[in-house]
């Protein structure tokens, strides 16, 4: 079996006479955690969106595990074992944070078309163990509506794993957070890469979040790849250097939010 999990061969999109991604072709290894970074605008959302099928490719080919995607319906996708989390949370805020993963667990089972009078029964030792894994399980049957919003990020990942997936897709998982809970969200995604080899790509403005917990990074620059290699490789990259500071040094998280 090949270590490479997730492929792009020359992945392309055109809105007009406007190229949001030019030709990016990249691997994805498994069990690797991925940070693809750029300045805002640079094509990082529009490139998650092919992969998830969300949008299809102008031109190009997405492959999972060998098999080609390039097209399939989100849903389809999501059935292989590819799972996603947003810029933006969206939960059930009338519910508690044990029904929200419920629900997902449902939908991985087939049962979400199904009216059943009994739904906060079904599959709650499993959710219990999804939030045990993120840190939520003391806040299990809190109605979301009065979470913080770093609990809520954590909960989102919980569900996103109920599907099991092989492959999870983070597109700027820390929006929105306080400095401490970015480091402590991606640091428990860090260690559920290593534990259960799940493979992560994300996408991150927090640039300490970057350097201290991806494998390998790419840049991504006008819809174009400019760079790829581990943290070390990026900080000392000129072209990237140009891209986020001017000519400064790739430092920080507050001048990488401000590029």
């Amino acid at each position: 079996m090949s270590d490479v999990l997730l492929e792009t061969r020359g992945l392309t999109r055109e809105f007009g006479a406007i190229r949001a991604v030019d030709d990016v072709s990249f691997q994805l290894k498994r069990g690797e955690l991925l940070a693809l970074i750029g300045p805002n605008g640079a094509g990082k959302s529009t490139c998650f969106n092919m992969l998830m099928g969300q949008l299809k490719p102008t031109r190009g080919r997405v492959l999972l595990a060998g098999e080609d995607i390039t097209g399939l319906k989100p849903r389809a996708i999501w059935r292989k074992g590819v799972g996603r989390t947003f810029q933006i949370t969206a939960t059930y805020q009338s519910m508690t944070v044990i029904e929200n993963v419920q629900v997902a667990l449902m939908s991985h089972h087939g049962e979400i078309f199904r009216v059943l009078p009994y739904a906060t029964r079904r599959h709650r030792d499993e959710a219990l163990a999804l939030l045990e894994t993120v840190g939520m399980a003391d806040q299990a049957e809190r109605h979301c509506a009065v979470l913080a919003y770093g609990d809520l990020k954590r909960m989102e990942l919980a569900i996103a794993l109920a599907h099991d997936p092989m492959l999870l897709l983070m597109d700027e998982p820390t929006a929105g957070m306080a400095p401490r809970e970015r480091i402590a969200l991606m640091q428990l995604t860090a260690d559920i890469v290593a534990e259960q080899g799940v493979s992560v790509l994300f996408t991150e403005h927090d640039m300490d979040v970057v350097f201290a917990h991806s494998h390998r990074i790419m840049v991504l620059n006008r819809g174009a790849l400019i760079a790829e290699g581990t943290a070390a490789e990026i900080r000392a990259n000129p072209l990237v250097q140009e891209v986020y500071l001017g000519g400064g040094t790739v430092f920080g998280a507050e001048e990488a939010a401000d590029a």
